[in-house]
């Protein structure tokens, strides 16, 4: 039976702490999860455009692929912090070498991962230990790392004039793309990135990255500090983990990270507002929502639509809850439309691919996790904090009973940070 794990938590959100860039001046401090964000965004656009026309249950099993090798790729990374890219390429091109630092990785990860079970530690064992980039799950996760890594580039890029390596890596960064031009899509990327064009796809790939500037929390000192574009994707591996314990079928899991990847998307137009300020008062919460969605439509879906791009709008808009009302309700697709279903309907009687299903209290539980990760952090940092300690309590209180489908008990896995 997999669980999840205390210190599985701990690893994911320990990318918060991971700095990147930081040999070279920045304008801001530039993080390790939020860059993994921004790729598994970019990811799933290309993964969307490049399966119109493929046979559901390979695309399925393709998205799978996409969404574990991003995470394989990231918990790999974790454990190798201080090693500099251009040095573990350079191991990576010796397979003796590559292969004595997985191996250490692996005795790493294990204690961690393997409770999640005996199929999720063979699939990252074998993932790990045979790099490259043959099939298309691995050119997207590689198209959208370079990508992220050149959105990150152009950021520091104007700030270090005098660094010699700056120009090489722009160019590994131009050609890394260029490989990869038959991808739909990466040519409006790449024109994004180095054009200075502005295309549809492009446009949202850039409009996401910017998820990093907005910080949580934002009135509150905590080390570290969060981004909203970090904490999407703690959400969306804490969705992946627990669909793995509660017996998810594979799009039920894939529905529930990226719907964890993009749920607070709407925050890019709105900034974080805290759920105290949304709840205070019933007109208040219901104004931010119809502002949110507006600007969403305006600022993100439309430009999207008039590109001919109306799966990624239609896909958009699933994850965000927009024809149920709440990115946090539960849905399946039933007689040809997507409704809400109650979460022991979803999991008793739509567990299966052809309802296309997500969970939306798994969601939440997962939401809360994250927060109350980032307020435990900061406590056991040295930030004393009425309103960290208050969150830690809100939640605890909130899940101390809560059991997801007589699988996994929220509350027992709390208790385990005492």
């Amino acid at each position: 039976m997999s669980s999840v794990r205390k210190s599985l938590l701990q690893l994911v959100f320990s990318g918060s702490s991971m700095k990147r860039w930081n040999d070279k001046l920045r304008p801001a401090e530039l993080m390790e999860v939020d860059k993994q964000a921004h790729k598994m965004m970019v990811a799933w656009v290309l993964f969307t455009l490049n399966t119109r026309d493929m046979d559901p249950r390979e695309r399925i099993r393709l998205g799978a692929r996409i969404v574990e090798g991003g995470i394989f790729d990231y918990l790999y990374r974790l454990v190798i912090t201080d090693i500099k890219p251009p040095i573990f390429y350079k191991i990576k091109e010796n397979p003796a070498h590559y292969r004595q630092l997985t191996d250490w990785v692996l005795v790493e990860l294990e204690p961690r991962v393997r409770p999640l079970g005996e199929p999720f530690w063979e699939r990252l064992q074998a993932s790990l230990r045979v790099p490259g980039e043959e099939g298309l799950d691995r050119r997207i996760l590689a198209a959208a790392h370079l990508y992220a890594s050149g959105w990150e580039f152009n950021l520091i890029k104007s700030m270090n004039p005098h660094d010699t390596e700056l120009m090489d890596i722009e160019d590994s960064f131009r050609k890394g793309l260029e490989r990869h031009k038959d991808l739909h899509g990466v040519d409006q990327l790449i024109e994004g990135l180095f054009g200075g064009g502005r295309t549809p796809v492009g446009h949202f790939a850039q409009v996401c990255g910017q998820l990093r500037f907005q910080k949580r929390w934002s009135q509150t000192p905590r080390i570290p500090e969060t981004s909203v574009l970090g904490h999407l994707y703690i959400v969306a591996c804490y969705a992946w983990f627990f669909s793995l314990s509660v017996g998810a079928c594979k799009a039920r899991a894939q529905n529930n990270f990226f719907g964890g990847l993009f749920h607070d998307l709407p925050e890019l137009l709105t900034r974080d507002i805290i759920s105290p300020v949304k709840q205070s008062v019933e007109p208040i919460g219901a104004l931010i929502k119809e502002y949110e969605e507006r600007e969403l439509e305006r600022v993100i879906l439309a430009p999207l639509r008039r590109g001919g791009y109306g799966e990624l709008v239609e896909r958009l808009s699933f994850f965000l809850g927009l024809e149920i009302g709440s990115e946090f309700a539960d849905c399946a697709l039933l007689d040809g439309a997507v409704q809400r279903v109650t979460p022991s309907k979803l999991h008793a009687e739509c567990n299966e691919d052809r309802f296309d299903p997500k969970d939306g209290e798994l969601l939440k539980v997962c939401d809360s996790l994250a927060a109350y990760l980032e307020a435990y952090t900061a406590l056991r940092n040295g930030i004393a904090s009425d309103q960290l300690q208050q969150g830690i309590w809100r939640i605890r209180g909130k899940y101390a009973s809560t059991v997801l489908f007589d699988t996994v008990h929220v509350g027992a896995l709390l208790a385990d940070f005492d």
